[in-house]
């Protein structure tokens, strides 16, 4: 059974599903930050995963960051895996700004969290459901 690590659950909302991954948004209203958490158990490395996950995995960050760097317009994409606070595995996929409060530093504790208000998230999901590819499901469907 799949677990969201408590501290992902706390600091994020949960978009909806890709086949393998669970699809969140870190709720700060100054990224355009999301975060993809393959949905197996006890998996903290990339390695970890099975060929076919890895696979999977990769196509997923790639297609949700090419849409994110069009729907947000993007001047950079950053894709990082880190886990050296939360180990579960998760891949960071951020549009990045010139002009974004962390430029060109990374966002890791630059500056306090915004959060989004409800207007805002109401906006972000309607762009995504725009460009989001059938494979995925929003959460509340």
């Amino acid at each position: 059974m799949f677990n969201l690590d408590p501290r992902l659950q706390q600091d994020c909302r949960v978009i909806g599903d890709y086949p393998l991954s669970r699809l969140l948004l870190m709720n700060d209203s100054q990224y355009p930050w999301f975060i993809l958490v393959p949905r197996r158990e006890e998996v903290s490395e990339l390695f970890q995963l099975d060929a076919a996950d890895q696979q999977q995995l990769w196509k997923e960050a790639v297609s949700l960051a090419e849409v994110l760097k069009d729907s947000f317009g993007a001047d950079k994409m950053n894709v990082a895996t880190l886990g050296n606070v939360v180990s579960q595995l998760h891949v960071h996929v951020i549009a990045r700004r010139k002009s974004d409060a962390a430029w060109p530093a990374p966002v890791w504790g630059r500056a306090p969290a915004i959060p989004y208000t409800e207007g805002q998230i109401a906006d972000l999901l309607a762009r995504l459901r725009l460009v989001l590819t059938d494979d995925f499901r929003f959460a509340e469907e």
